[in-house]
């Protein structure tokens, strides 16, 4: 991408939306490319595997950690939302023949064939547990059944899909090469970095305005009736 140029950008900005904003600026906030996308790609990838580390943790001590399982789980739509984005921004690109993103190549065969269970179970998972935090734990049956299963079966699919992104991870961290005419900065670097913490933060926004839905289920003795009612 030429920094004076048109911008090539790598998560969808149009170039008409900022045709005002100077170049040098533009370059810093979209530029990067096909380089671009797989960086922030993998850097909310890697965020994502340490946030659903620590929610691991909060099922298994779910009786004492439900409010962060809630919480956690909210944070991590924004992340998620950003993760499938990326990846869907590079597919589109990919397959409406972008000659940038042709050069590049597709994803890895597995990649590709992990892709669909992927993106249906992170919207079964996410949808059934919003569900349950607004119904509560006076809803049993299928919505809690949905949103376990779905849950690992996801996790498998997810654990499939990092270890397929390991051996080109060091690759895609490294990101676009910087340029001169940017202060030795990547182009698009400050672009990527405001999408990653404003995926978290707002994800985290979410979670703290649906607070007051968390107390039907850490209320004292909400999870017993969720598991022994009728």
């Amino acid at each position: 991408m030429s920094v004076h140029g048109a911008v090539d950008p790598s998560l969808g900005a149009t170039a008409p939306a900022l045709q005002h904003v100077p170049s040098r600026a533009r370059a810093a906030l979209t530029g990067g490319g096909p380089g671009g996308n797989e960086e922030v790609t993998a850097r909310t990838g890697i965020l994502l595997v340490a946030l659903l580390a620590v929610l691991g943790v909060t099922i298994i001590g779910i009786g004492q950690f439900i409010w962060l399982h809630l919480f956690l789980g909210l944070l991590l739509l924004g992340p998620v939302a950003l993760k499938m984005g990326s990846t869907g921004y590079r597919f589109a690109r990919y397959y409406t023949r972008n000659q940038t993103y042709r050069d590049k190549g597709p994803p890895e065969l597995l990649l590709r064939l992990l892709a669909p269970s992927v993106v249906i179970t992170t919207v079964i998972v996410f949808a059934s547990g919003i569900v349950l935090l607004f119904e509560g734990p006076k809803s049993r049956g299928i919505w809690l059944s949905l949103h376990k299963v779905s849950f690992f079966v996801w996790l498998a699919a997810m654990a499939l899909h990092v270890l397929g992104h390991l051996p080109g991870l060091p690759r895609q961290l490294r990101g676009v090469e910087p340029v001169e005419a940017l202060g030795g900065a990547p182009p698009g670097q400050a672009g990527r970095w405001i999408l990653l913490g404003g995926s978290v933060v707002a994800g985290a926004v979410l979670a703290i305005v649906l607070l007051p839905h968390f107390g039907v289920w850490t209320a004292p003795g909400a999870l017993h009736h969720h598991h022994h009612g009728g």
